[in-house]
């Protein structure tokens, strides 16, 4: 007798959940450090959603995370070599290379890794495609992995797409994601939320603290 299926939105279980932290950087984050939106200003409606909404929102995952023991990931665009001659063919052609000497390629510090949670440089949209992730949750036990970060619709749901295809119970948290307009990330969660189960903070904040609590 076979078991039953799993549902997407069923609940988190202790020691096998992890929250995915993805792209999180000053480049992306810091008016004027990306080069290819350069006429961004402070106010931009992207500066503006991960200043006041997604960066705490995440701070809040981070601190019950932390808290009850939720494995804590994170990933980062970031070439192997200085020059970036390990990059995937779609970086070299966008272009987009953040050499590993570069301060501005670190995450932003307030959502910044500690002790010592697993940082993952990737040179693709997909972690799944461009690292061991796969292996590595595997050898953490992982089942859950919750998932926020940017772009909404470009390495945000890659991850979500591949993640769930490699059998990973995901979720996607919907206000501690960004994309560069409110269509663009509204257009991204209708189109992979058959993946995934997308929910809010509020609602994983409370199951990450529900997991501190369980025996």
């Amino acid at each position: 007798m076979t078991s039953p299926l799993p549902r997407r939105d069923e609940p988190f279980r202790r020691n096998e959940t992890a929250l995915l932290l993805v792209d999180m950087q000053r480049i992306w984050l810091e008016p004027g450090l990306d080069p290819d939106h350069a006429d961004w200003g402070p106010d931009h409606y992207f500066y503006r959603q991960t200043r006041e909404t997604v960066i705490p929102n995440q701070q809040r995952l981070l601190a019950t995370a932390r808290a009850s023991g939720v494995e804590v990931l994170h990933t980062i665009i970031q070439s192997l070599t200085e020059d970036g001659r390990d990059r995937s063919l779609d970086h070299k052609l966008t272009p987009i290379h953040i050499p590993p000497s570069s301060p501005a390629g670190l995450p932003a510090p307030e959502v910044a890794p500690i002790g010592d949670e697993i940082l993952i440089p990737k040179t693709s949209s997909g972690i799944f495609n461009s690292t061991n992730i796969d292996y590595l949750l595997r050898n953490l036990g992982i089942r859950h992995l919750v998932v926020a970060g940017i772009l909404t619709d470009q390495c945000v749901d890659m991850t979500v797409r591949d993640g769930a295809d490699r059998g990973f119970l995901v979720t996607c948290v919907s206000d501690a994601c960004a994309a560069p307009t409110p269509e663009r990330h509204a257009n991204a969660l209708k189109a992979f939320g058959g993946y995934c189960w997308v929910s809010d903070t509020a609602t994983v904040a409370a199951r990450f603290e529900a997991l501190g609590g369980a025996k």
